[in-house]
């Protein structure tokens, strides 16, 4: 915790487990043991012990969101609320800057004089047992015996009213001087030693300090205390029989005037009178549980565990058609996006090809850097508020054009470097700005193509989530797909960059092959309709930030001019297969007419054609996630109708690599 904000959030998360687990003790109070109601608590120590918000999850109810928007809206922060530990860490040099900085200087303050306080009674008590003298330990080592319990070092002290165990490290068993002590007292605190009660005892203390401002974790303190006395009382009572247990409960009575004042660190038989007469009561109606309850409360703690230490997960709040007026719901969708992170390369890159769709500023947020948060929040609402309003979320992109919402996105060229990934981001388009934004907007060409805007941009791992930043402007390419065809895309677009382009020369002509990869997520939800061929589908607008590529292509176009005039005209048949870094790769095909196969292989009669053309393209095995093997190069086998021998090129990368 290093500011206000963090501490809420870590306090506020504990504040909820802490209410849910007294509602289920109170649930079964009378049906399970003394051992579950005080083992329980452990979850609530897992809760304060573990960094609150982390990874944006949440427990039981979604404090991080809530503080986030309260936060924004308060003091136009959309920084990210950090809990880095569970205990409060040094501020930055300079002093505080805000009230908020003064209140959680005031905090740390009061963790720090409790922690103070706690232990200066700590030692002041070692320092008067120091004054002690030697216990006889004949009656000691007879309880000890008989009950097949540990000792430690024993020590009477003048003005005790009761026995009691400190220490944790070197304990000390410490007995009023001058008074007999019942063995059923040192039974209790021999049971305390030996189940390190005085160890949980400053662990309650420590938390005490660290929420000492929050009444209700000082209650299940006082809880967690009684409950832990209520079980030593438990193990008593399974070692005494008949009278001897009715002897416990009137010692007990006898405690029920003591002053209660424990120092933490030690462990006494002694809590106060209310909580000994509800001590005594649970004697009253002392049982033993049978075995098959153990088993009960393994799968009752078992069963809260995961909410109350894993939690759930963030889910990013829809954000279409906010108001210009609804700003706290602006802040609560911003929240949102800071908290959802992209776990993901393909989620952030979704959430960026549906921002740009929608030209969704919310959507934007979810993958992009927390440092720019406040940039765009600000971009927005001028956006909003300014002389020719829109929606709250309304972000412009900068795509020259309106895009094809009915057909998506598609990720061309998706290439690892520098432990992040680089794509081009194509985006039909249902008309494009051709000559600007005041310029008429284009549908299609005369030859009835389509148009598409594409721009590069990087996906990187930053913090905890991935963010996608763009590399440049948008690009925008009259297609050779017309505009009924643009799904298309998925199997490459010779108009579109390439990844590599590899050439060669030979016999008088140009090859080349421009390769490319697209991958896809799988948005297709259906929309209700159906057809002859199966339910109807729509592309689905909304961001997955833990998306898997649902599928991934290659393709290639190969194209062969002249440099020497008629050395078409020459060519008999091509045939072309790749080779992959290692040296492995399909052998060459030969088949009638064009064609390709899924292997990367291609051919053609150039006899019958008058030209060398082709382009195909196959799916790709393995984890989508990460790109595919590009070639090395590619071998070309050309023939000839004049009687030559058969000539084998290499097609080389243009760039990158070694080019003919």
């Amino acid at each position: 915790m290093t500011d206000l904000w963090s501490f809420l959030l870590q306090t506020l998360t504990a504040t909820g487990a802490a209410a849910f687990l007294l509602i289920v003790k109170e649930l079964f109070r009378d049906k399970l043991s003394p051992r579950w109601q005080f083992g329980i608590w452990g979850l609530l120590a897992l809760v304060l012990l573990l960094p609150a918000g982390r990874g944006g999850r949440y427990v039981l109810l979604n404090w991080p969101l809530w503080l986030e928007t309260v936060k924004t809206a308060l003091t136009g922060d959309y920084s990210l609320i950090r809990v880095i530990a569970p205990i409060p860490l040094p501020a930055p040099l300079g002093g505080p800057q805000t009230p908020l900085d003064v209140l959680y200087f005031v905090y740390v303050a009061g963790v720090a004089v409790l922690l103070a306080w706690y232990l200066l009674a700590y030692l002041r008590l070692r320092l008067a047992l120091r004054r002690g003298s030697h216990a006889d330990g004949a009656q000691l080592r007879r309880v000890a015996e008989r009950y097949g319990l540990p000792l430690c070092r024993a020590v009477e002290v003048e003005g005790l009213s009761s026995a009691f165990v400190c220490g944790v490290l070197r304990p000390v068993l410490v007995l009023p001087a001058g008074r007999a002590v019942d063995d059923k007292v040192i039974l209790h605190e021999l049971l305390h030693l030996k189940y390190h009660d005085a160890a949980w005892g400053l662990l309650i203390c420590l938390f005490r300090c660290l929420h000492w401002c929050n009444p209700l974790l000082w209650y299940c303190a006082d809880r967690a205390g009684n409950d832990a006395e209520a079980l030593c009382d438990q193990r008593v009572l399974e070692r005494l029989e008949g009278e001897d247990r009715r002897d416990y409960g009137r010692i007990l009575l006898s405690m029920a005037s003591d002053r209660y004042a424990r120092a933490p660190g030690t462990s006494s038989m002694a809590n106060g009178g209310r909580n000994i007469r509800a001590r005594i009561e649970a004697i009253a109606r002392f049982k033993r549980y049978p075995a098959g309850m153990a088993l009960a409360s393994v799968c009752v703690a078992l069963v809260l565990l995961p909410p109350l230490t894993l939690g759930w997960g963030q889910t990013l709040a829809r954000a279409n058609g906010l108001g210009r007026s609804d700003e706290l719901e602006f802040h609560t969708a911003m929240a949102s996006a800071r908290l959802t992170s992209c776990a993901t390369a393909a989620g952030a890159l979704d959430a960026y090809g549906k921002a740009v769709i929608q030209q969704n500023g919310i959507y934007r947020a979810l993958c992009a850097p927390l440092a720019e948060h406040a940039a765009l929040a600000r971009e927005m609402e001028s956006f909003a508020h300014g002389p020719d309003p829109w929606v709250h979320e309304h972000w412009e992109s900068g795509l020259p054009g309106r895009a094809d919402y009915t057909v998506g996105y598609f990720l061309y060229n998706l290439t690892e470097a520098d432990g992040g990934y680089t794509a081009t981001v194509v985006f039909p388009l249902q008309y494009a700005e051709l000559d600007g934004p005041d310029a008429p907007p284009v549908y299609e060409s005369e030859e009835g193509c389509g148009y598409a805007a594409w721009q590069t941009v990087r996906a990187e791992w930053q913090g905890e989530r991935w963010v996608v930043l763009p590399q440049g402007d948008f690009q925008v390419e009259e297609l050779s797909l017309s505009r009924s065809d643009l799904y298309l895309l998925t199997y490459g677009e010779p108009a579109l960059p390439a990844a590599v382009t590899y050439a060669a020369d030979a016999e008088g002509l140009r090859l080349e092959i421009d390769y490319q990869t697209v991958h896809t997520v799988d948005n297709a939800v259906e929309s209700g309709g159906s057809s002859f061929f199966g339910p109807s589908t729509t592309f689905d607008t909304h961001p997955k930030p833990n998306a898997r590529f649902s599928s991934a292509r290659e393709s290639y176009d190969f194209t062969g001019t002249e440099t020497v005039p008629g050395a078409i005209d020459l060519v008999d048949r091509y045939a072309a297969a790749p080779v992959y870094p290692d040296g492995s790769g399909p052998e060459l095909r030969w088949d009638s007419g064009q064609g390709s196969s899924s292997d990367g292989t291609f051919w053609g009669i150039g006899r019958d054609y008058g030209s060398l053309a082709g382009g195909g393209g196959s799916g790709l095995d393995g984890d989508l996630d990460d790109p595919p093997v590009r070639p090395d190069h590619y071998r070309m086998e050309l023939t000839f109708t004049d009687g030559r021998e058969a000539q084998i090129a290499e097609l080389r990368p243009v760039e990158g690599g070694d080019a003919p």
